[in-house]
């Protein structure tokens, strides 16, 4: 084969990469985002109260939180392969015994012990699939593409949050949580055969040749733990995933609950809001590659989500007024709620892609381990708290604060003058 011919093949060979990142990104979010879209089925089945349901729902982002940073130091340090590998096979193992022994039947309810300690074990192993899919991204595509291929991979959360919404609800209702947890592990298992099968690292040679490549080489950026510029931008994804986190734990419950909507209802409106989700990081990845503006697109994100979620709090304090909740009203929360729900998640691929660039290919691992143990800490403390916020102020007052804590993240997200002087300082 010649030169030109192995080029060509190696370049081709990136989509393929890319395909891997996002199956094993959408494997393990149909389980961390699927599973709170069973979150009323889980209330019943489980014999819970709203803060057992917050517990057990956020002890999987406390896993995911823990395991983060480790796993996507060793990811820098072993390569994508190995972690992502071995992540993806105790995953699977993970939650093919809890299909076995955490699920109820008749006769047999597991103890809540029980429950939350399989979610925090599948949280700390699927931990690995984040960091090491973005690393191989950041390795395979140059400056000008990764924009929208990280904004790609990012799709697979909100896809495989719509697979999990659309699936799951319907088996645990008529199946169980025994077939809701294989499901899940097969995902994971098909998964793995695909990464052992495409992912390898790249030609250093031929990766040097690439156009992509070629203006602007991977150097290592500064130690990511000692960034305070990482860090700030670490710090806002994780504040601003709160909110995220709010609608994705507890908007069924709130649908179901406030609204009174049905498991249709609930499923397809959840189905919606993450496929409109993975339509706008795809959009917004290919945007600010064109327009090299992702500064300036992260705050504007920020702002808009603060002003959805105070249309949210005003538009369930108006229903809360009236005697009974209309089906025209249910339908306008629903709507709402989707609208806020895809704008609170289309920033993830640019704000990645940001952090990432920043800190260097070479460092991608341990930066992007950086921003999701943020993230996640915030998915473990905010089912936690959903419950006290509504015991005080109702659900206006969860949906207001998610207003509040968008504005709050917002300064903490660089302005794009600095974006400039980073760029002069890398060059």
């Amino acid at each position: 084969m010649s030169q030109s011919s192995a080029l060509s093949n190696n370049r081709r060979h990136r989509w393929k990469v890319l395909g891997v990142g996002v199956a094993a990104n959408a494997s393990f979010s149909a389980a961390f985002s699927g599973i709170p879209t069973t979150a009323v089925l889980i209330r019943s089945g489980y014999h819970l109260g709203n803060a057992e349901l917050g517990l057990v729902l956020g002890l999987m982002g406390l896993g995911i939180a823990i395991s983060e940073l480790p796993w996507g130091l060793l990811t820098d340090r072993w390569g994508d392969r190995p972690v992502l590998l071995t992540g993806l096979a105790a995953t699977a193992a993970a939650l093919a015994l809890m299909a076995l022994f955490v699920a109820p039947v008749a006769g047999y309810v597991p103890d809540l012990p029980l429950l939350a300690a399989g979610l925090l074990v599948v949280g700390l192993l699927g931990g690995s699939v984040n960091g090491s899919s973005g690393r191989a991204v950041m390795t395979w595509f140059g400056e000008s593409e990764r924009g929208m291929a990280m904004s790609i991979r990012q799709t697979a959360v909100p896809l495989g949050g719509a697979t999990g919404a659309l699936i799951l609800p319907s088996l645990a209702a008529h199946l169980g949580f025994a077939a809701v947890y294989g499901v899940l592990a097969l995902f994971c298992m098909v998964t793995l055969f695909f990464t052992w099968l495409w992912l390898h690292e790249p030609s250093p040679t031929m990766l040097d040749k690439t156009p992509s490549h070629a203006s602007k080489p991977l150097l290592p950026g500064p130690a990511p733990l000692k960034d305070r510029q990482l860090w700030s931008i670490v710090i806002a994804i994780g504040i601003l995933c709160a909110p995220q986190f709010a609608i994705l734990s507890f908007g069924t419950v709130f649908l179901h609950d406030f609204s009174h909507a049905g498991i249709a209802a609930i499923t397809t409106a959840m189905a919606t809001l993450q496929g409109g989700a993975m339509i706008m990081r795809v959009w917004s990845g290919r945007w600010t590659d064109r327009n090299r503006n992702r500064r300036e697109f992260l705050r504007f994100c920020t702002i808009s989500v603060a002003v959805a979620f105070a249309a949210l709090a005003a538009l369930v304090a108006a229903a809360g007024q009236l005697p009974a909740v209309s089906p025209l009203m249910a339908t306008l929360l629903i709507v709402m709620l989707v609208i806020t729900g895809v704008s609170v998640s289309a920033w993830h691929g640019v704000a990645y892609t940001e952090l990432a660039t920043i800190a260097g290919a070479r460092n991608a691992g341990t930066a992007l381990g950086m921003a999701n143990t943020s993230v996640f800490v915030m998915c473990f403390l905010t089912p936690l708290t959903i419950p006290h916020i509504l015991t005080l102020a109702s659900w206006s007052g969860v949906w207001l604060l998610g207003s509040v804590l968008a504005m709050i993240a917002l300064p903490f997200f660089p302005k794009p003058v600095q974006a400039t002087l980073v760029c002069q300082q890398v060059a």
